[in-house]
């Protein structure tokens, strides 16, 4: 058995704790004894959180823009090079470009990527706006 010593207002109990059995413990309080029950601790209780719908304009498409399966016919397509979200597009369709020519900024972990043409051509579509999330792979630009 094991004992303690508690101090309530002022008055000192010696507690003594013994066998606890099916939620039943015997303790004694300066000696005299007494079963106590224990209340049983109920199991908590788990509430399912539904994830957060996927943003969507005010037209109520999605914003996030999925990878194009091909490159536009006749193009070079300017691809995402890692997930995130379009800051700022530097060119305009019909635009002659320069292989080293910044096209885009894409915001990723808090760092603005600049986006290069990577090829000498002429911007024949956009394929994204600013403020668009989108994903490793999504064609931003296609340039022929």
């Amino acid at each position: 058995m094991k004992e303690y010593k508690y101090k309530i207002n002022g008055t000192v109990y010696k507690v003594g704790i013994g066998d606890i059995d099916n939620g039943i413990a015997e303790v004694q309080v300066n000696g005299t004894p007494y079963k106590v029950e224990i209340e049983k601790a109920k199991a908590p209780t788990i509430k399912s959180v539904k994830p957060a719908a996927a943003p969507r304009t005010s037209s109520g498409e999605k914003v996030i823009a999925k990878p194009a399966p091909k490159a536009a016919a006749g193009g070079t397509p300017v691809k995402a090079p890692l997930p995130g979200v379009v800051l700022d597009i530097n060119v305009t369709v019909g635009q002659a470009v320069k292989a080293t020519d910044q096209v885009a900024v894409l915001e990723a972990m808090k760092m603005e990527n600049s986006i290069r043409a990577g090829v000498d051509g002429t911007v024949k579509s956009i394929d994204v706006n600013k403020g668009d999330s989108v994903l490793e792979g999504t064609v931003l630009i296609t340039i022929a």
